[in-house]
């Protein structure tokens, strides 16, 4: 019985004191804490928002990390090339690199609709996880390019 309540102490111990394992495929030292110099702010041509403390910036960063795998090889492949893209589109505005950030929107909305048309061949469980995370994708790169257009 103290064997138990021991290790029940130290269970509740150890998790209540460990840190919150950061799987993000965006890690913490890619960001720069400034954006370019005072001239840039006032260029036309700038991004302004701030990717690290965006939330959907960061559902998207979450959502590559969990993105499940399918039986499908062709559809993981297409996935894995989507999720590239959204890596691409998130570095591209922290480097405030508009033209970076454009070809990287393509190439997600090219990958996007390669993903709807492999999609048909899943079961109906696999393409409802799928879904899922499809609308979250569009819904939170839809609200950062709102936010942009919006500065």
């Amino acid at each position: 019985m103290k064997r138990l309540l021991f290790f029940g102490v130290l269970l509740i111990i150890t998790s209540c004191a460990t840190e919150k394992q950061n799987f993000s495929p965006l890690s913490t030292g890619f960001y720069s804490e400034t954006k370019g110099s005072d001239s840039d702010k006032g260029a036309k041509n700038t991004i302004d928002i701030n990717v690290k403390s965006n939330v959907n910036a960061s559902e998207i960063s979450n959502l590559i990390a969990t993105f499940p795998k399918f039986r499908n090889t062709a559809l993981n492949t297409e996935i894995i090339t989507l999720k590239y893209s959204l890596q691409n589109y998130l570095y591209a505005i922290d480097a405030d690199n508009l033209s970076g950030k454009n070809k990287a929107l393509k190439d997600f909305e090219k990958s996007y609709k390669k993903v709807q048309k492999l999609r048909q061949n899943l079961n109906k469980d696999d393409d409802e996880i799928l879904n899922r995370y499809l609308v979250r994708l569009k819904t939170n790169v839809s609200a950062i390019e709102d936010y942009i257009k919006g500065n």
